[in-house]
């Protein structure tokens, strides 16, 4: 980096390895496990980019939690919480958001920096009723709140397919009246074992656009170590990062193809590749990459 406010480009790719668990409910589906249900991938996991997204807003959003307190230290930011703040939070005040100033909105929502935002979208009904003139004006005063950020996650998918197993549960006190137990029927929906990959994109244009500046970026490549598991629930206790490679070019503009580099660190499943895997051992995983113009760091190794 040559100065505190330039970012290279960066390619990125999560291995992320489930073990009896559900990576990422699909509430269409009754929190079925996503898959591909069409195609030469029919069967393979999802986990969308969003659901992970969510896991570092949360850690990131709970300023009393460990995750905050340490790295926050650690960085060096933790007098400066006002400025990592969550745009995409539970009960925030849109009225307030809305009066907001871009330097303001930008200051002081660290998702808009990194992520991006459409908070526009959801504040149409404030421009109904207003003349062309004035909408155009209105949209023009809020332009900041249409931006594309920095670090872009696409869904991931498993290397294979996946095997989901269903199970019914019980209770030993039932809910319902003149019942001495309960059942859910297949409330337990899990994936029996997957390795996905999940690749990120650092993009120094849109960073200049949001405002994202080296010290966010720093913040998120320490987050994403513990997005599983300081957020782990009942369906989903065993999901664990086992590999976060983080390819930094040389350049705001980039030194290689982006998919020549996820192909060079995504695993492979050693036999019958279209059929569920048991266990990581089933996969040859390559190790971090050599090469002029870039550097190759696995966040994981901590």
């Amino acid at each position: 980096m040559s100065n505190s406010d330039t970012l290279n480009r960066v390619t990125g790719l999560l291995v992320i390895e489930v073990r009896h668990s559900n990576p990422n409910g699909d509430p269409d589906d009754e929190g079925e496990p996503r898959q591909i249900h069409t195609g030469q991938q029919k069967g393979h996991g999802i986990i969308s980019g969003v659901s992970y997204k969510r896991k570092l807003r949360d850690l990131l959003e709970w300023k009393e939690g460990d995750v905050w307190d340490i790295l926050s230290k650690e960085l060096g930011i933790a007098d400066e919480a006002h400025e990592f703040q969550i745009l995409e939070s539970r009960g925030r005040d849109r009225n307030k958001i809305w009066d907001m100033s871009g330097d303001e909105f930008r200051r002081c929502y660290w998702d808009a920096r990194v992520f991006g935002n459409t908070f526009l979208e959801s504040l149409k009904e404030k421009l109904k009723g207003l003349s062309a003139d004035q909408r155009k004006r209105e949209l023009a005063k809020h332009e900041h709140f249409i931006r594309t950020g920095a670090a872009h996650f696409p869904n991931g998918v498993s290397v294979a397919p996946v095997e989901i197993e269903r199970m019914t549960n019980t209770n030993k006190a039932g809910v319902e009246e003149g019942k001495d137990r309960g059942m859910a029927p297949q409330a337990d929906r899990v994936v029996q074992h997957g390795v996905y990959c999940m690749s990120f994109f650092i993009n120094p244009t849109a960073a200049k656009r949001s405002g994202c500046k080296l010290k966010d970026i720093d913040l998120l490549k320490r987050l994403i170590p513990y997005a599983y598991t300081h957020t782990a629930s009942r369906a989903r206790s065993a999901v664990e990062i086992r590999h976060a490679w983080y390819v930094e070019h040389d350049s705001p503009l980039g030194s290689y193809s982006d998919f020549a580099i996820l192909d060079a660190l995504t695993p492979k499943k050693r036999e019958n590749p279209d059929m569920p895997s048991s266990s990581w051992q089933e996969y040859d995983v390559p190790g971090k990459l050599e090469g002029n113009g870039i550097t190759c760091t696995d966040l994981m190794a901590r």
